[in-house]
Parts: structure tokens; C-alpha cells; sequence
């Protein structure tokens, strides 16, 4: 299934990066880069990262928290620094996702699974004096960021009648399109902040607010009669844990 080849080759980007990562890490360690001023700082190691939370639909059914069906939310990522506040990152999702309609007389509902593979870029919003060179500085305790970038979503939604999430006696509609799971282009835009606790170990909360490119993530738009307000989207609010590789 889709699903298990997105995971699969997660794992195999995953696993590439940390192979890699203690043949480049001497020597990335001891290379200079200047910021504007002329001042050398070090770039660093390579970051993982692992979240856990829930996401939140946004669409034609409505936009209610009390009317989603929270479902997991889980990730795995590498951040890597580019400049003295400019990070890069990628990372690899997966999440269920469910909503209710906010219109009683229609009553639809739906449920979905999801992968999702995004590239962004995080920028620090306050200084970090440990990554320049001769500083006995430690890292901040408190980082706050703001992010975006762009990614491919994988989504399989199923509708219903109902107000209550699915179960295995749920009779679903006839899909909408024939060749689920379906991909939809993916732009997300949010921030966060984290805390750190030793060096290497960082914890934090942050949110990001997907726009797609399809207005099907919910399998309800030909449904809609020409009512569809436009594409759908969906927040991801994550709990994530950063560990930087030495």
C-alpha cells in the first residue's frame, strides 16, 4: 500500500542520514561560516527529530474544533542549520484526520489517513551566541521559531452519513474519485518554540497550517452540489522532541 511505501522509505532516508552523518561531522564541526558582520560561527551537527500530536481539519464541512474526530499524529524529521538563525529541514508524517459537518440537515461526516513528506525552512527568532567560534556561551534556554515550505500530501478520506467517528458497522458513500490514496500538493506556514534540556535534547510545541491543493482531503465536494467554498486545509499541533548528533 502507499501508505507502507511512504513510511518504508522514510525509515531509509532516515537511516542514510544517520550513516552518514559521524563521517561528515568532524570535519563539519571544525568549518567556519561568517554571518554578515564578518564573525565566525559553526553551522553544528545534524538534528533528528520525532513528534507526536493531533491535527485539525478546516474545510468544507466547517472549521470547529469540537466538531473533528482527533485523531494520532506522528513524525520524524532532520533539521540541519544554514546560517546563524536559518534552518532546513525535512520530515516525514503520518496522521488520521476526521470531521463532522457543521450543517445538522446534511449530515456527512468522514474520516481519512494521511502521509505526508514536507522540505522547510525554520527561522530562529532569538540568538544563539554558542554557535560562534571562542564563545563560552550555552545554547538559549528558550528558542522561539516561525516556519514554511512545501511538501506532497497522501490522502485517503472516506465519507458518511453520521455525527459520530466511524466504526467497523460504518456504511461509507461511494467515493468521489476512483484512485485513492490520492496526492495533493501541500504548503505549510506556522511556528513554536522549544526548550533545552541538556546539549543535545530539546522539547517543544509548535503548529503549522497546511494549504492543499485539493479540495478532497474530506472525499465531500461533488456531494457539495457546487457548494464547495474552495480547497481544503488542516493544522498539525505536535509535541517534538529534537536530538542534535555529535
Amino acid at each position: 500500500m502507499c501508505f507502507r511505501a511512504l513510511i518504508f522509505g522514510a525509515g531509509l532516508f532516515t537511516t542514510a542520514v544517520v550513516a552518514i552523518q559521524p563521517a561528515q561531522a568532524q570535519h563539519r564541526n571544525q568549518l567556519r561560516h561568517y554571518n554578515s558582520q564578518g564573525r565566525p560561527y559553526y553551522r553544528g551537527s545534524l538534528h533528528l527529530t520525532l513528534g507526536g500530536g493531533t491535527t485539525f481539519y478546516n474545510g468544507d464541512l466547517g472549521n470547529n474544533p469540537g466538531d473533528n474526530f482527533l485523531g494520532p499524529a506522528v513524525s520524524l524529521g532532520v533539521l540541519y542549520r544554514l546560517t546563524t538563525h536559518l534552518h532546513i529541514g525535512s520530515e516525514f508524517s503520518y496522521f488520521e484526520m476526521g470531521a463532522r459537518d457543521k450543517a445538522p440537515d446534511r449530515g456527512l461526516a468522514f474520516v481519512s489517513q494521511n502521509g505526508l513528506g514536507t522540505v522547510f525552512f525554520r527561522f530562529d527568532l532569538l540568538p544563539d551566541e554558542s554557535i560562534y567560534a571562542a564563545s563560552a556561551a550555552e545554547p538559549p534556554r528558550l528558542q522561539v521559531f516561525v516556519q514554511g515550505g512545501a511538501g506532497l500530501l497522501l490522502y485517503s478520506p472516506k465519507s458518511y452519513f453520521g455525527k459520530e467517528p466511524a466504526t467497523p458497522n460504518t456504511s461509507f458513500l461511494e467515493p468521489e474519485r476512483n484512485d485513492y490514496p490520492a496526492l495533493a500538493g501541500a504548503v505549510p506556514v506556522g511556528g513554536g518554540f522549544n526548550i533545552r534540556f541538556s546539549n543535545q535534547l530539546r522539547a517543544g510545541l509548535e503548529a503549522n497550517y497546511y494549504l492543499t491543493t485539493t479540495d478532497q482531503l474530506d472525499d465531500i465536494n461533488v456531494r457539495l452540489g457546487g457548494a464547495s467554498l474552495g480547497n481544503d486545509g488542516f493544522v498539525t499541533a505536535i509535541l517534538k522532541l529534537d536530538y542534535s548528533l555529535k
